[in-house]
């Protein structure tokens, strides 16, 4: 008989609860939880197709090891067996140094990804640590370091009470939404306008998102620092601020006035493509606004200056007051967030204390740009990266100079890659180690939590039992560490013991904390959970905003593992609220409105104003039914407006002798590519679109439907040379190209 189990979708940030139809120990259904506290039954075509990706036959079932040149089928215990003699004697021989970790995005959709990396990244004692931040979100983390104090502070507009709201390189109702987790966006966009609300979308494409608004701007892609900078000068020079409570915690307001000072409207319309008027009524019209909020994700981003855009929406939430209170721009409080601390000055946040060895990029929160793996392997040279461990990353497609890349990883001494497919990265593996299928995991979302636009918590048990000859990927995750570190054979429960003791050691030392005193080992007894992995979020919990500190009576409002399970359908922490100046980690206590690395890039800003704009530029584009590289070879989602053209506008497609279906070659700084051109209207002259994530035409892997359609890699027009400099994050959107037709 079919039975229904619930899963909180892990396919995408706006994190829906699903209903799944289990049959035996195949999941043949998924439909929107109706009773989730937060999606409240919403569902996309990603979440319906759960039981596709969940049972997709090429899904590796057993570790992969190299023998004599070819990936062959292995036990567990020969593949950890081989990481084991690799990486410690490559460590002893070359040092720390020589092993790189490459994180890609969906680590942020498991608990394992999450949980472990920081342990494998202090036993590895490494600082070639790239992830796919700088491919998309790292400017946002800066801006918010050098604001706040804390890289993980990131605003969130209050999408449910705003009165005005402001979307910069953001098409949500195709991206369920990035950095501001909420299901059903577009229902939530919808319910502003119906409530008398504004939208106002700013993109050189006229996007899903774009066709809700009540107002369409469409700037030169790459522009959108200068915009910004003329609605944050607009709203100083006529006087249009009113920080209100934020004043008192915000220093450098004086100090932003004369900076931004050049940047006025008519300076920057020409660069925009816009009118001086256009920009001073959207900028008046935002310090009106009841209530409003600015909000921008991957197109603001993966441009040149996108720290600077990243900063200066931030900018313009704190000038017109809207920064912290509701309607706003908001701080969420996730359930595993450390409790708040009372306000005061903090360690603050620094750039560049390492940089990397080739071409010296400077670290961003620990992180070097992807950008720069390539020549990190492949360049001569002590300290060069011999190792690799890459989990669930394919920057061979996702990163600049994917053909450098394929070749440097064919060179490397050792790869370890933790996939469950073969795919353009993972080919290059000599071991590969394939977590369970997502039914057989747990699920929790420690990290969409924290940019969740309602304060609520959900945990997923396991929906199907783990498989036989399956393993989980939570012990997948431990096993690697003890291997990398010396350790194999130990228990991997061990991992998760030491990670807990060393937290409960702290937090028992701790002035300002209320378990001050107690006995680490004791309150370690009391954590509740069947699996190591359990138990740590237990601990979360209970340490959190909202936990019961080992203190609650039984049956008592403190949150904890037990509480949680009780609610399969999770618990509702409330709304959003202010959280300052609690937060603030800067080293003066406040809001530092104008930091140095800030205040020194504003000039070659400045210097943009006088640039000559390339005649065509390339953007990228989202798809529903898809996410970077990893949803393609799922029947249910490929097709429809999931396919990778070349969208041109008429009038370019005629000026260039592009016709519509017909193959064109493009041309930029890292080589040239065919692909087919689709005409269409719905985005301005002088920009073209390639979304991201294809190129599935490599030899060697195993993904039958992605292969069949392999698209082309944007990326691969790319060299790696453009990088916004103070995040290290690659240019994707806003760089130029060349188009011409294909006889």
């Amino acid at each position: 008989m079919p039975r229904t189990a619930l899963r909180i979708c892990p396919l995408c940030e706006a994190t829906c609860g699903l209903t799944l139809t289990i049959e035996g120990t195949t999941v043949t259904g998924a439909r929107g939880d109706r009773d989730d506290v937060f999606s409240r039954g919403f569902i996309c075509p990603k979440g319906a197709a759960f039981g596709g990706l969940d049972a997709d036959p090429d899904r590796l079932r057993t570790p992969l090891v190299r023998r004599d040149g070819r990936l062959r089928e292995a036990t567990w215990e020969e593949a950890f067996q081989a990481i084991a003699d690799a990486v410690p004697a490559l460590v002893r021989a070359y040092g720390p140094q020589s092993v790189g970790v490459v994180l890609g995005n969906p680590n942020v959709h498991t608990m394992a990804g999450q949980l472990y990396p920081p342990l494998l990244l202090k036993a590895l004692g490494t600082r070639n640590l790239f992830t796919a931040s700088t491919l998309d979100q790292m400017p946002k983390h800066v801006s918010s370091g050098l604001l706040f104090g804390d890289p993980f502070a990131i605003p969130v507009p209050d999408l449910d009470r705003t009165d005005f709201l402001l979307l910069l390189g953001a098409n949500p109702v195709e991206s369920n939404g990035s950095l501001c987790t909420a299901p059903d966006f577009p229902g939530r966009l919808k319910a502003l306008r119906a409530r008398g609300g504004t939208l106002v979308v700013v993109d050189p494409r006229r996007t899903r998102t774009a066709k809700l608004a009540d107002r369409h701007l469409a700037p030169r892609p790459g522009s959108d620092a200068l915009l910004l900078a003329a609605l944050a000068q607009t709203l100083l020079a006529e006087e249009l601020t009113d920080p209100g409570v934020l004043a008192e915690h915000t220093q450098g307001i004086g100090e932003l006035a004369e900076a931004l000072g050049g940047f006025t409207p008519e300076a920057v319309a020409p660069a925009c493509d816009l009118t001086a008027e256009e920009i001073r009524a959207l900028a008046r019209d935002l310090a009106a606004a009841p209530t409003a909020a600015v909000y921008g994700r991957i197109g603001s981003c993966t441009v040149e200056y996108g720290t600077l855009a990243s900063w200066l929406i931030d900018v313009l939430n704190i000038l017109t007051g809207n920064l912290d209170r509701p309607g706003g721009a908001l701080f969420p409080l996730s359930a595993t967030d450390r409790a708040p601390r009372p306000a005061g000055p903090g360690k603050g946040f620094s750039l560049g204390r390492w940089h990397s060895r080739v071409s010296g990029h400077p670290e961003a929160k620990a992180e070097l740009p992807l950008a720069a793996l390539a020549e990190e392997i492949d360049t001569p040279g002590e300290g060069r990266i011999r190792a690799l461990v890459s989990i669930a990353a394919n920057p061979v497609l996702s990163a600049p100079d994917g053909r450098r890349l394929d070749a440097a990883l064919a060179g490397l001494d050792f790869m370890v890659s933790v996939d469950p497919y073969l795919n353009e990265t993972s080919r290059h593996a000599h071991v590969v180690l394939p977590p369970a299928p997502p039914s057989q995991s747990a699920h929790f979302d420690f990290s969409f939590n924290t940019f969740a636009v309602r304060n609520q918590v959900r945990y997923s048990p396991p929906a199907v039992p783990l498989e036989d000859g399956r393993m989980d990927e939570c012990e997948i995750h431990a096993r690697l560490v003890l291997a990398v570190s010396g350790m194999h054979g130990t228990d991997p429960g061990a991992v998760d013991d030491l990670a807990i003791g060393a937290t409960l050691a702290r937090e028992c030392a701790d002035p300002d904390s209320p378990l001050r005193g107690q006995d680490p080992a004791r309150l370690a007894g009391l954590l509740a959970g069947g699996s190591g992995p359990e138990r740590r979020l237990d601990l979360m919990l209970r340490l959190g905003p909202y936990g019961d500190r080992f203190a609650a009576a039984p049956g008592g409002d403190g949150l904890g593992l037990d509480r949680l399970r009780a609610h399969p359908h999770g618990i509702d922490l409330g709304p959003l609220r202010p959280r300052l100046p609690g937060l603030l980690r800067t080293r003066s206590g406040r809001i530092e409105l104008l930091p140095d690395p800030i205040a020194a890039e504003l000039p070659r800003l400045r210097g943009t104003l006088t640039d000559r704009p390339a005649a065509l530029v390339l953007v990228g584009r989202r798809h529903l039914r898809s996410n970077n590289s990893w949803l393609h070879n799922v029947p249910a989602l490929a097709g429809g407006s999931n396919r990778c053209t070349l969208q041109v506008h008429p009038d370019d497609a005629a000026r260039l002798g592009l016709t519509d279906g017909r193959p064109a070659r493009i041309t930029a700084d890292g080589g040239s590519l065919e692909v087919p051109v689709e005409v269409t209207d719905t985005l301005r002259t002088g920009v073209v679109s390639l979304p991201h994530g294809w190129g599935h035409d490599r030899p060697g892997t195993r993904l039958s439907v992605a292969a069949a359609v392999p698209g082309v890699n944007v990326n691969q027009l790319l060299d790696g040379s453009r990088l916004d400099p103070l995040s290290g994050t690659a240019v994707l959107n806003g760089f130029p190209v060349e188009l011409t037709p294909i006889p």
